[in-house]
């Protein structure tokens, strides 16, 4: 299984339900590397979509409420439920999407995490670990990806657990 996350400097990853920082080029990559994959979230993640549940993915939700959810979407109570609806699928095209609440119980499971990392700092209510401070996590690229359209410097980074 994979994470894919975009963060600030300390490691933030939203506030009040929102990215906190926006680039079509990062949006791009997310669509590039999960599409015709399975994707697991949270909830709130799932609302935050505006499109709802994400097309060309099978959606795995991880929800108290699992029969309120939209059709199509597989609907679980608990992590480890996400792992068993995941078990028979492609561990290389199954994705960790967020929120922190879903990483952090399952980025365990991982074994390669996309960081889009942005040069700045925001308010922030959500975060996800810092992997350069965690020992399981190291660096197996990074690539300048330029900067967005409101002059906010990016990088992409794959890290892989040790």
């Amino acid at each position: 299984m994979n994470a894919i996350v975009a963060v600030c400097r300390d490691w933030g990853i939203g506030y009040q339900g929102s990215l906190l920082v926006h680039s079509k080029v990062d949006m791009h990559r997310f669509v590039e590397l999960t599409m015709g994959g399975t994707v697991v979230m949270g909830r709130k993640t799932l609302e935050s979509f505006p499109g709802g549940p994400l097309k060309g993915r099978r959606n795995v939700v991880v929800t108290h409420d699992p029969a309120a959810l939209p059709e199509g979407v597989v609907g679980v109570d608990s992590p480890a439920a996400a792992l068993k609806a995941v078990a028979a699928d492609d561990p290389n095209r199954v994705w960790l999407i967020g929120g922190e609440s879903i990483y952090r119980a399952l980025l365990g499971q991982c074994t390669h995490i996309y960081v889009t990392k942005f040069d700045v700092e925001k308010p922030a209510d959500a975060f996800f670990p810092n992997l350069d401070d965690d020992p399981a996590w190291r660096v197996e690229h990074e690539e300048d990806a330029g900067v967005t359209a409101k002059g906010t410097h990016f990088s992409f980074f794959t890290y892989v657990r040790e």
